[in-house]
């Protein structure tokens, strides 16, 4: 699945328009590399997005085409 696209369906942003542009401005990171909105997001890669004044990094568990509330937050676990 695109990273965008994942982005916007695990809901850490919340449309992919938005995802999209932060992709491209150089904000999200995939395992410690500035990658583009194609990226192809795999189980266990870490990503990390920077909006904002800080920025947050997050662990893939799973990938879903389609994840209802509940099931979107099950698709990540939050870094500290």
């Amino acid at each position: 699945m695109r990273l965008d696209k994942y982005l916007k369906v695990s809901r850490i942003i919340k449309r992919r328009t938005v995802a999209n542009e932060a992709c491209d401005a150089g904000r999200v990171e995939v395992n410690g590399r500035v990658v583009r909105a194609s990226y192809d997001v795999k189980v266990g890669d870490k990503i990390t997005v920077s909006l904002g004044q800080g920025s947050r990094s997050f662990e893939v568990l799973e990938v879903l085409e389609h994840a209802l509330k509940d099931d979107a937050a099950k698709m990540y676990k939050e870094i500290k």
